[in-house]
């Protein structure tokens, strides 16, 4: 099988057709120069080529050799190093960063663009980079005037590279476990001392220099999650930041850094050190990495006891570029699916015109269609709603209606842990799926499509479990405030929709849905004899079937879209309403189950 091609008339089409993203982008000021439709399709054009040319190229080579760890280093798969120093040096991580911050200035949704456009060629390699948008807003919006000056252009154009430091052996889901101190020193700076398990890039050869972005409790902090700080570790200080190749402790007071020899006096290394990588099941080529801080000084980022305030700046980025992770490794699948479909040929489809013993391609039985047909339906409503969302971000920062910031902030609030769920979700179910159409090829590994469905899994698990994400929007984001801002959401879906047949079926679901919510969810999760627990029990539900009426409604607007009805769109589309729209009256039966259950 070739690499991975990004199909850019595909993305053109749901950025340029279906949500018309330069007349999104006009009215705000920071981003009205950026909004000509030839600028941004040149850069989509371009991402594609680099994306195609020089990583796709390298992800079965980091799939079979992988991350290599030898006494505390770790050496990347060969070509990834000068893949990388191209990429930053191109200025691709910087899309989306402040122009003051050495970055372009260039819309979010072209970022969104090109990560999944890289999850898709080669998911391991695209892991080094991805915390970056996270890390940068995290320091610009919570660092102190001297980290930014040290730190902020360095992670904009990914020059260095950053990592979340969260989890420990103890603490995974529930941080409030978190067990790594940090003490005052005399400087200003703090010695962290605790083991980091599960970091991704916590260790590699990619860049000069690793950022490490660390939670860990004060002293005197209370405990649970209240108590957590925020701190900047980098693994060199000053200096050029180039890796030395040998160095050794100095006596500067609990040795928390190291004295290089090789390199300018004024580079030091800190005392973090990788222990260990994980033999996983998949991300071969992305080093997880066990960490531990032995003294290794840092500074505080925000304010002492806020670290969670700040995490989460970088935790909701992560959230949706896992949600692209998701629609561009079930697109990577589906592309080789689709093509071994189109060149197998087995039996004679029923129906064919074929000749008498001549088999057709099984591309062409309808049990191989109704596979490609739903996960072709998933990828493409999956770009509306993602890319629809990296337009959201735009509009919240800068749009002069506070209004219709609000509005689109709420629109991010609710609609990323949907991303990240389902399309993540899918990612490994379809991918699955993808890999029956190869039958027994599909199952041995120079086909490439078992890594993608190897690779997809852990997406579930990271970033906040796929359970988190479910509790998290119906019991933090939606019952609260009486399901005001859902209800806002459905109303803003309805009034974007036309009156074409499946415009209709949309808006009747939607209604539904909303006011099942209002006269019977609510009532029943809130009232004073209902079951503590019983929101829990209906999350996963709920976020389904707000899924799927996100997908009703992008293939709505596709539908809607001229040059929709090529056969293109129209086998997707058709794969939409017959295989996956089905899943809505499901979720609905079990979720009035759920009500019913004491």
């Amino acid at each position: 099988m070739t690499p991975y091609p990004p199909h850019t008339d595909d993305h053109a089409f749901v950025l340029f057709e279906v949500l018309r993203a330069p007349q999104t982008l006009a009215p705000l000021a920071a981003m009205a120069e950026h909004a000509d439709p030839d600028l941004l399709r040149q850069v989509v054009d371009e991402a594609a080529k680099f994306v195609g040319e020089v990583i796709s190229p390298l992800n079965r080579a980091g799939d079979e050799t992988g991350a290599r760890w030898h006494a505390g280093a770790v050496t990347m798969p060969a070509g990834f190093r000068d893949a990388y120093q191209a990429f930053w040096q191109a200025g691709w991580p910087s899309l989306a960063c402040a122009v003051e911050d050495g970055g372009q200035g260039l819309p979010t949704v072209l970022e969104a663009v090109l990560y999944e456009m890289l999850s898709g060629a080669n998911h391991g390699w695209t892991m080094a980079p991805g915390l970056l948008h996270g890390a940068y807003e995290c320091i610009k919006h919570h660092g102190s005037p001297d980290l930014k000056a040290r730190y902020l252009e360095k992670i904009a154009t990914g020059e260095w590279l950053a990592t979340m430091c969260l989890t420990e052996p103890q603490a995974g889901s529930d941080l409030g476990l978190v067990r790594t101190k940090a003490v005052p020193l005399p400087d200003g700076r703090f010695a962290l001392n605790g083991t980091k398990i599960f970091i991704s890039g916590g260790e590699h050869d990619l860049s000069d220099n690793i950022v490490h972005l660390v939670l860990a409790r004060l002293p005197d902090a209370p405990p649970g999650p209240k108590g957590l700080s925020l701190f900047l570790v980098p693994k060199f200080y000053d200096g050029d930041g180039a890796a030395p190749p040998q160095a050794k402790p100095t006596d500067l007071g609990g040795s928390d850094v190291h004295a290089v020899t090789s390199v300018g006096a004024s580079t030091r290394r800190s005392a973090v050190h990788c222990e260990r990588i994980e033999e996983k099941m998949g991300l071969h080529g992305s080093p997880t990495c066990v960490m531990r801080f032995d003294d290794a000084a840092g500074w505080i980022v925000g304010e002492p006891g806020k670290g969670l305030n700040a995490m989460f700046v970088m935790m909701n980025a992560a959230r949706l570029h896992v949600g692209l992770q998701g629609i561009g490794l079930l697109d990577a699948a589906w592309q080789k699916a689709d093509a071994y479909a189109q060149e197998r040929r087995q039996m004679r489809a029923p129906g064919s015109t074929s000749k008498t013993g001549q088999a057709d391609a099984i591309e062409r039985h309808p049990a191989m269609r109704r596979i490609l047909d739903a996960q072709r339906a998933w990828i493409d409503a999956g770009r509306v709603i993602a890319y629809r969302t990296a337009l959201e971000l735009d509009v919240q920062k800068h749009h002069p209606d506070a209004d219709r910031r609000a509005a689109a902030a709420r629109w991010c609030s609710l609609v990323t842990p949907v991303l990240k769920l389902a399309w993540t979700e899918q990612a490994f179910h379809g991918g699955s799926a993808c890999l029956q159409v190869l039958g027994g090829h599909g199952y041995v590994r120079e086909w490439g499509i078992e890594q993608h469905v190897r690779d997809a899994r852990v997406a579930m698990i990271y970033e906040g479990t796929n359970e988190i994400q479910a509790i998290d929007l119906l019991l933090r984001k939606v019952l609260p405030d009486g399901a005001a801002a859902q209800q806002a959401l459905l109303h803003g879906l309805m009034a974007e929709l036309d009156h074409s047949p499946q415009a209709e079926r949309t808006r009747q679901a939607l209604e539904r849905f909303g006011n099942f919510v209002q006269n019977r969810l609510l009532p029943q999760t809130q009232a004073e004899q209902a079951p503590a627990d019983r929101a829990h029990w209906l999350a996963d539900d709920y976020l389904r079937a707000l899924a799927l009426l996100l997908m009703a409604w992008a293939w709505s607007r596709i539908a809607a879209t001229p040059g929709a009805d090529a056969a293109r769109w129209r086998g997707a589309e058709n794969g939409f309403w017959r295989w996956v729209w089905p899943e809505f009256e499901m979720r609905m039966a079990m979720l009035e189950a759920g009500l019913a259950c004491d």
